[in-house]
Formats: C-alpha cells, structure tokens, sequence
C-alpha cells in the first residue's frame, strides 16, 4: 500500500493526539505533559529512546535492516513541541485548557506528524538502508532547544553524525490549504534582541528642567531606530526592526527614573546582522549624551539565519511531487522574517525546511490570522500528508545515501588488481 494511503488510515489518531497536545499546551524546556504523550505514541515501535538531560526532549533511533555493505547513512527528522503564552479565542471544540498558554505556532501538528512519521517508519524498517533519527525537541519559541539537543548529541544519536536533516513547520496563513514551501539558501531571518534602559533622574512633571527626562529620549530613540534603518541600510538586503515593548513611568505629572524599550530585530544577512549589532548601541548612546543621560543596551543573538542547503531542498521537493504531484509545491522567491532554531541543525548538516499551509479549507490563505495569533486555526487534514512526507524524506533519502556510500563492485577491484 502507498504510503500516503496508509498515513491516511491514521487520520483519526493523529487527530486524536494533535488535539490531546493541543488541550494541553506546555511552554519552554520543560514539558512532562507532552514527552509522556510522546513516549505512549512510540511504545512498542522498536525505537532506541534517550530523554534530555537538561530539558524534556526525546530522541528516537530506528535501526533500518535493508542489508547492505558500506557505511550506514543517518537521516534525522526533526519536531518542535512547545507553545506560546497566548490565551487561545479560537473558539474550536479542543481549545487549550491551561490559562495564558496555546499552541498558537502549531507544534502540535508537527508532533503529530512525527509521531505518524514513526509508526510509518517503523512498519518499513526492512526498506530502510539506514538509521533515522527522530528529534522531538521542546523550546523553539524563544529557548533554544535545538542547542540543548545539539549538546547533548542529537546529531550523533545513531552512533555517527547524521548525513541529512528534515524539519517541518505549519502555517495557518499565507498559501492555499494543504501546500508545502521550500526554498534553498535563506530561508528565515536570523533573529536578535533588544532591550534598552533610559537612565535619567526622576522628578515632577511641572518642572522638567530640574529632573532628566528618560521618557522624551526613550520616545526619540524608537523613531530614530527606524530611520537609520531605513538610510544605513540596503533595501535590497532588508532589516526589520520591531519596538514590542515601551515602558516608562506611574503617573502622568510624575517624571520617571527610567524607560524601558525592547524590541525584535531580524536580518537577511549575516553582514546587516554584524552592522546592526554595531549601529545599533552607538545610534542609542548618541542619543543619551544629547539629552545629558546615560543607556544600557543590551544586544542578544539569538537564532542564526536558517539557510537551506541546495541538493536536500531539491531532494525535497521531488519527494513532494511524487507524492502529491507538482501542483502541492510552491517555491519561494523570498524568504520569511520568522526564526527558527532549527537553524543550528542546519549550520552543523545538510538539510531544509518545509513549510505546510495548514489553513483550513473554507478560510482565505490571504487574511487568515497568522502563527502565534489567539485566533490562529490550523487545519487536522494536513496531517497524514505531513506524516506521509515525513517517513518518504527518510526512506528515500536512505536508499540514495546507500547507493552512494556502497563499495565499488568486485569485478572492477580484481581488474585493477590485474592492471597493476
């Protein structure tokens, strides 16, 4: 049987789980709830389990027994488990149940779909020419998990380093139901933080002059922020600068001590990445000095630009038009200002990234409410398909590792003995 048709037959359970995790959003590295959910779905799939030491990760090896000479390929898939601090008003029937906390980013669906991933594996261990590696991975939003992962030998679960890595995400916008993106090269932003801290001199409000204002300089440095983005920096390389955060003060005729900015910066390039880190402090001390006060910044890298590796995006995208056919497929032009930690797979092997609409049918890909919105609504019918994709990345991309990695044939030896 096919192996879309078989992740099909699964549907229901995969339902079934995504909505049980959905009910019961856990948020950073520590996420007992879900691992245990996990855990239950590869009981008995003949998996090698390692839990996180340092978070609630689980790793799963699947020993491949296609016979085979040479040395045995690796392949790793990678699910990101955790949500976010969003109080849910999607109104659906499984809506969260734990207060301030959804999946709003649809790591549910990819734990899902690795789960069903699994089982599909498990049931072709004998066409496997090689291990797979499942990364079940908690705190991508903002915790790092894949570093804690990556440190405690995710990469090298399988007893060697793994030749090629696949992750996945959902989107509950953007394009049409049911339609997987790829794009080689960069395909997410990196993503940086900023948080400033006006120092000033607090005082009443009738009398500005006897105090230092932290509020007049902390509202400047917000528009000037966007100014020297857009004359310091190429619009063909593009920097997105965000002022999430501008706190100040308690009462309105009260000059405060402090202000406080943070803000989100993204970057398409690792050069405006080291340039921002250097304009942006020097842009913001300057401004201080004018006003006769003093600014801490603090400038954090977070998460790396993802960047894909050409021959595992194309690889990819044949699986995908096999499976589905080409009219599933939508190749970027650009990339998106999201961040991901998958990233730091992809900087130590080969692999991609492969987005999914999971916008539900009747809904506009083109208004919908996008990733980490209260009302963002991802659609179940995606999830075999993912599943499907998921399992074929690794059974395919093993069978060309081990063609690859196989000796030359023994005629061709004893003729060069011959020869020599």
């Amino acid at each position: 049987m096919p192996i879309t048709a078989d992740a099909r037959e699964m549907q229901p359970d995969l339902a079934r789980l995504r909505h049980e995790l959905h009910r019961e959003p856990e948020i950073g590295l520590t996420l007992p709830r879900t691992q245990e959910k996990v855990l239950r779905a590869l009981d008995g799939l003949g998996y090698e389990i390692t839990l996180g030491q340092d978070t609630t990760s689980v790793t799963a090896v699947l020993r491949g027994q296609a016979s085979g000479t040479g040395t045995r390929p690796a392949v790793l898939l990678r699910a990101d488990m955790d949500g976010l601090p969003v109080q849910e008003k999607t109104g659906v029937d499984y809506t969260s149940r734990i207060d301030g906390a959804m999946h709003a980013c649809g790591h549910d669906l990819h734990t899902a779909m690795l789960t069903g991933a699994a089982t599909l594996l498990a049931e072709r261990r004998h066409r496997l020419d090689g291990d797979v590696v499942l990364m079940f991975q908690p705190g991508e939003e903002g915790f790092d998990g894949a570093s804690h992962m990556i440190r405690e030998g995710v990469l090298d679960a399988a007893g060697r380093r793994v030749d090629a890595a696949y992750g996945m995400h959902v989107f509950s916008a953007l394009e049409p139901h049911g339609t997987f993106c790829t794009k080689p090269g960069v395909m997410l932003s990196s993503s940086d933080g900023l948080t400033v801290t006006v120092l000033g001199a607090g005082g009443h409000g009738s009398a500005p002059h006897s105090a230092k204002d932290p509020v007049t300089a902390a509202a400047e440095m917000v528009t000037a922020l966007q100014v020297m983005v857009t004359r310091q920096f190429n619009m063909f390389d593009p920097v997105v600068l965000s002022v999430g955060v501008l706190q100040a003060g308690t009462k309105r005729n009260i000059i405060p001590e402090t202000a406080r900015i943070e803000a989100t910066i993204r970057t398409f390039s690792e050069q405006s990445r080291q340039k921002m880190m250097e304009t942006v402090p020097r842009l913001l001390k300057g401004i201080a000095a004018a006003h006769g006060l003093d600014v801490d910044v603090d400038y954090q890298q977070e998460y790396p630009l993802t960047i894909t590796d050409e021959d595992e995006t194309r690889t990819a995208e044949n699986v995908i038009e096999g499976l589905f056919g080409d009219s599933r497929l939508a190749r970027w032009a650009t990339p998106l200002s999201g961040s991901e930690d998958f990233s730091r797979v992809l900087a130590e092997v080969p692999g991609t990234f492969i987005g999914l609409s999971a916008v539900p049918r009747d809904a506009d890909h083109a208004t919908s409410a996008f990733n980490h919105s209260p009302y963002a609504t991802f659609d179940d019918g995606v999830l075999a398909d993912g599943a499907a994709l998921f399992a074929e990345l690794a059974i395919s991309r093993l069978t060309a590792l081990a063609a690859a990695n196989a000796p030359a044939p023994a005629t061709a030896t004893a003729a060069a003995s011959t020869l020599s």
